[in-house]
């Protein structure tokens, strides 16, 4: 072996020769070869970090209260079909309705909204997402300069009962849950843990951008067997003093939240509050709700007074006198308080803002009944209000055209 490469020398030297030449290419090339790779693998992720898309953070927008008010009232059942929201939405398109007035929690007491970045309230587990766009929805509403209003029915609450069943309004016995003819079972109207429940759905429904809170069933039960009854965190404290306890609690704990900053506020009252100087039972009292709420709202629908009531044989038959006389008498009311209170005569006038009826009990309603009682709300120096349909059907030829 030796001999040969001593007889091939010249050999030797070029074949030591291209293999050096060749390493020192390999060397010089490799790196980029590698760099190439890495490049590619550099863009690449730089290309799938950029195509990742941002989270979107909710912002919601709020309208201000419309001056006059003129409003119709959507089920949460509807509210969950575009196809039958849009019917109504058409409505304050084409008519003078600015303001659409939805259920947040309805008597059944469950929440029709998915509850988010909350957990405490997603805790009692009252949600039902019926309106799963609901915030959604609020946004096109305001887009068009509608104002919303979130109905809540505060103490009658048949989840909650069957959550806390300790808060509810009981047998006289205290054995068991008292209901009412309907079966619908009620939280004891004293009981200040679920009055900051109530707090927690007015603060998240005005997160997603309700403009209004409207406190409904804000009273103790009236309609069952009322000899069998009994109030476990309120019977020694006389009922009218209790809800006007809950109407300060209530406004004290809004007007003193950063959150709730720029929310409004009505309280749905007995129509025969505003000529009755007791509470008849249920603890409301005018005098006691005028100064903890933004607006008032009586529910005055002439088919809820009973017969010969001022005179009228059937008062349904008699929407404009009805309507007149009511708010009337919560006019004169309202300025009384205010005069004896140092308060705004024309402030505390304008938070009256009825409900008024487009349905029938006894007599068929139509353009002319409706129309009446817009005519009664206005001829007391009123110019809002808000037509109840418990079907959602709206006679919209009882409403001017915009």
């Amino acid at each position: 072996m030796i001999r040969i490469l001593k007889n091939n020398k010249h050999d030797v030297y070029l074949f030591v020769g291209v293999l050096s030449v060749s390493l020192i290419i390999l060397l010089i090339l490799l790196p980029f070869a590698f760099r190439e790779h890495y490049f590619r693998k550099e863009v690449a992720n730089v290309v799938l970090a950029s195509s990742t898309p941002e989270e979107v953070v909710f912002t919601p927008t709020y309208v201000e209260t419309p001056e006059p008010l003129k409003g119709i009232y959507m089920t949460s059942w509807v509210a969950s079909s575009k196809q039958l929201r849009e019917n109504l939405v058409k409505i304050a398109d084409q008519t003078e309705i600015n303001t659409i007035l939805i259920d947040i929690k309805d008597y059944s007491g469950k929440i029709v909204f998915p509850i988010e970045n909350n957990p405490t309230l997603k805790a009692f587990g009252s949600e039902e997402v019926r309106v799963r766009d609901l915030k959604e929805f609020i946004q096109e509403l305001h887009k068009k300069n509608i104002y919303v209003i979130g109905r809540v029915a505060v103490f009658q609450d048949a989840y909650f009962v069957e959550h806390r069943p300790d808060l509810a309004v009981k047998t006289k016995d205290g054995s068991s849950v008292w209901k009412d003819r309907k079966g619908i079972a009620w939280i004891d109207s004293g009981s200040r843990e679920y009055w900051d429940y109530i707090i927690q759905i007015a603060k998240e429904s005005h997160k997603i951008g309700f403009d209004e809170i409207n406190f409904d069933y804000i009273r103790f039960p009236s309609d069952g067997n009322m000899k069998d009854i009994s109030f476990p965190f309120s019977s020694t404290t006389p009922k009218a003093t209790v809800m006007k306890n809950f109407f300060e609690y209530l406004h004290t704990k809004i007007e003193s939240d950063p959150e709730l900053e720029g929310l409004k506020t009505s309280a749905d009252l007995f129509g025969m509050v505003t000529n009755t100087y007791d509470d008849m039972g249920i603890g409301q009292l005018l005098e006691n709700a005028i100064p903890y709420f933004d607006y008032i709202m009586p529910m005055v629908y002439p088919s809820h007074y009973p017969p010969n009531f001022e005179g009228y044989k059937e008062p349904e038959a008699y929407p404009y006198e009805i309507i007149k006389f009511a708010m009337n008498e919560a006019v004169v009311r309202s300025e009384a308080l205010a005069s004896s209170t140092g308060q705004s005569k024309i402030e505390y006038k304008n938070k009256m803002r009825p409900w008024l009826q487009d349905f029938g009990l006894r007599v068929s309603y139509g353009p002319a009944e409706v129309r009446a009682q817009i005519k009664a709300t206005n001829d007391v120096g009123l110019t809002s209000w808000i037509l109840w349909s418990p079907s959602n059907k709206y006679t919209v030829s009882a409403l001017n055209k915009e």
